[in-house]
């Protein structure tokens, strides 16, 4: 099925550091496209891939699991690994599973971590009968476009594909016990109101990490889908500092080395304090 007007992956070169995005459940690279072209316009290797099932008709969605869109976001990074010499990951809602994942796998391949409405569990009752129901209902409706500001939309589908939404409970399975593994720096930011995904996945997610280097930041004016709606802006300029504060992307040559040398004498620390 050819790609939805607006759903086509985004993928530009530039410095070698690099960011990977990744999108969220039923949704697309539209719903980050702002976000990339943002980086990419500050001159970072930006690369935001089109999910498997995605982007096309829900029944295409049907018929892929979380393995096939791990896989790709996986490949993703290894691309940007060989290019770049520091690799950040990104994601919205499942987008932001996914990157979780990514950082408990790769290790200190990964730079550092940014979360938009991380997605930690299903809630409610109808998960626990969605393993038997899928085999009964085909769909249910769609989640997509929970966005507080007015005549912002995200593409995404109209229907939920069961048998997708099984197996998005079994990646966020995996990753809540992968959560212990992810050492980077880490940003999340959530939303305080999400009609979508609680706001105590990312309570979960900060309770359940291992790394030190920690910022929460509470969105008081989106929805869900913050990257598309008031806060923006600041998910963009807080992630961009972000990264310029881990990899001194953009400073001078002598403020590169020191903070070369500011990550150099923290890792010796860390290390000593825990053979202490």
């Amino acid at each position: 099925m050819p790609v939805l007007p607006g759903a086509e992956p985004f993928r530009r070169t530039g410095d070698p550091v690099g960011v990977l995005l990744c999108h969220g459940f039923t949704g697309s690279p539209q719903s980050l496209r702002p976000w990339a072209e943002y980086l990419a316009a500050r001159g970072l290797t930006v690369s935001l891939p089109l999910l498997p099932g995605h982007g096309t008709r829900w029944q295409d969605m049907q018929l892929t699991t979380w393995r096939d869109w791990y896989a790709t976001v996986d490949r993703e990074l290894r691309s940007l690994l060989d290019t770049c010499e520091q690799v950040f990951v990104f994601g919205l809602s499942m987008g932001g599973t996914l990157a979780l994942r990514l950082a408990a796998e790769h290790g200190d391949a990964v730079s550092g971590v940014v979360v938009v409405n991380p997605a930690n569990k299903l809630h409610g009752l109808a998960p626990k009968f969605l393993p038997a129901v899928r085999h009964l209902v085909r769909t249910t409706p769609g989640v997509a476009d929970d966005i507080a500001k007015e005549g912002s939309h995200e593409l995404g589908y109209n229907r939920v594909p069961l048998h997708a939404a099984h197996s998005f409970q079994q990646l966020l399975r995996v990753v809540d016990g992968q959560l212990p593994q992810v050492t980077q720096p880490l940003l999340v930011l959530h939303s305080r109101v999400d009609h979508v995904v609680a706001p105590v996945d990312s309570t979960r997610v900060l309770s359940r990490v291992s790394s030190t280097d920690v910022t929460e930041t509470v969105l008081e004016r989106s929805y869900h889908v913050a990257t598309l709606d008031h806060d923006a802006e600041r998910i963009f300029e807080d992630s961009y500092a972000f990264v310029t504060r881990l990899s001194g992307h953009g400073a001078p040559a002598e403020k590169k080395d020191e903070v070369l040398v500011d990550a150099v004498e923290a890792g010796e620390e860390e290390a000593a304090s825990g053979g202490a």
